[in-house]
C-alpha cells in the first residue's frame, strides 16, 4: 500500500492510499486544482480514484470537494449525517445523489485489494468517522478530528504499521494564546480535537513491534509547533518501546505540500 497526506492542518485535508488495484481520497479539504496536481507528481491520476471517503462535512475537509466533482463524478462515500450536511452546500446540492454512498460505523467497504473500516468518533460535526486500510497483510490507521480517546478508537487503530494521528495543539501555547476562552474550551473538549499529550497517550495503548510510522496530523498553526509534537510523542515512545526492533518512525504531516509517500 501506498500511503501520503497532500495537505494537513487547519486550512485543509486531504490524503492519498492506493494499491495497484485501487486508488483512494480521504476527504477534499482543498482546492481541487491542488489535489489534481499533487496526485499527478506522484504518477496518479485524479480519474483513477476509485472513491473519496469523506470524515466529516468542515470546510478543512471538504472545500475542495464540489469542484473536485463536478469536474470527475468520483463516487462519495460518509456517514448519513455527513451526507445531508455537506448536500445543504449550494454547491454540492445539484449533484447527483447516486454518486454518495452512505458508511455506518464499524461497517467495512471493499475497493479491489483494499478492506476500509469505519469507526465513530467524538467530534463537533454531524457523525464523523475514523478509517483504517488493510489490504490483508499490513494495516493503515487513521485518526484526526476526534476530542477522546474511546474504546472503539483504541481498536480501530490497533494493528496498524502507520498510524497516522491528530497531534493538533500543545496544551500550553493554546491557553496562552489569543483565542477566544470559549474557542479553547471547545478546543480541549471532548468533542475537540487531541493535544500533543492525548495523541502520545492513545500511541502507548496500540504501540506494538510490527508499527513503523507514526504519522502527527493536523496540526494547528497557531498552537502547536512541529518540534514540540515530535518531542512528545519521542518521549512516549522512549519510555514506553519494549521490542528488540527500531521504534517507528516520527513524521509530522506538512501543512501546504504532501508529505513523502510511505510505501508497506
Amino acid at each position: 500500500m501506498k500511503f501520503f497526506s497532500l495537505s494537513s492542518g487547519s486550512s485543509g485535508n486531504s490524503i492519498y492510499l492506493g494499491t495497484q488495484s485501487c486508488n483512494l481520497l480521504v476527504d477534499a479539504g482543498i482546492s481541487a486544482k491542488r489535489i489534481c496536481g499533487y496526485l499527478q507528481t506522484e504518477w496518479i491520476q485524479p480519474e483513477s480514484l476509485d472513491a473519496v471517503l469523506i470524515t466529516h462535512e468542515h470546510s478543512d475537509h471538504t472545500a475542495g470537494l464540489a469542484v473536485f466533482l463536478k469536474k470527475y463524478r468520483i463516487p462519495v462515500y460518509a456517514s448519513a449525517g455527513t451526507i445531508r450536511a455537506i448536500r445543504r452546500s449550494k454547491t454540492l446540492a445539484d449533484l447527483p445523489a447516486e454518486l454518495f454512498h452512505t458508511v455506518k460505523a464499524d461497517s467495512e467497504l471493499r475497493f479491489g485489494d483494499v478492506t476500509v473500516r469505519c469507526c465513530g468518533i467524538s467530534h463537533d460535526a454531524a457523525e464523523p468517522v475514523a478509517y483504517s486500510f488493510t489490504d490483508g497483510t499490513h494495516k493503515i490507521g487513521m485518526a484526526t478530528d476526534l476530542g477522546c480517546i474511546t474504546p472503539d478508537v483504541v481498536r480501530h487503530l490497533s494493528d496498524s504499521e502507520i498510524l497516522y494521528l491528530e497531534s493538533n495543539y500543545d496544551r500550553y501555547m493554546l491557553l496562552a494564546g489569543s483565542y477566544p476562552y470559549s474557542l479553547k474550551q471547545r478546543i480541549m473538549s471532548d468533542i475537540g480535537h487531541l493535544s500533543n499529550e492525548d495523541s502520545a497517550r492513545l500511541v502507548s495503548h496500540v504501540l506494538h513491534e510490527g508499527m513503523k510510522a507514526i504519522v502527527l496530523a493536523h496540526l494547528s498553526k497557531e498552537n502547536n509547533m512541529p518540534d514540540l509534537a515530535l518531542l512528545t510523542m519521542k518521549n512516549e515512545l522512549d519510555g514506553a518501546w519494549n521490542f528488540d526492533k527500531a521504534k517507528p518512525r516520527l513524521i509530522v504531516a506538512p501543512r501546504d505540500v504532501p508529505m513523502e509517500a510511505l510505501i508497506i
